[in-house]
């Protein structure tokens, strides 16, 4: 496994886990950070294309 597929799992990981603490102690409206979470990994799978991915990129870490 890439360093680059490592980081975009452990970033959705962390904020789908993140998005449900707070809906459940601060928010219920944080949930919204999960939805955005898998839509975005949803249309990835589609089109190819992933933001985190170029953000990943932008910072140095390698494909």
């Amino acid at each position: 496994m890439s360093p680059m597929e490592m980081g975009i799992r452990r970033l959705a990981g962390t904020m789908v886990i993140l998005s449900a603490v707070l809906a459940c102690f601060v928010n219920p409206y944080w949930i919204i950070l999960t939805l955005f979470v898998g839509i975005n990994l949803l249309q990835s799978s589609f089109t190819k294309w992933c933001l985190a991915e170029d953000i990943f990129s932008w910072f140095g870490v390698e494909r």
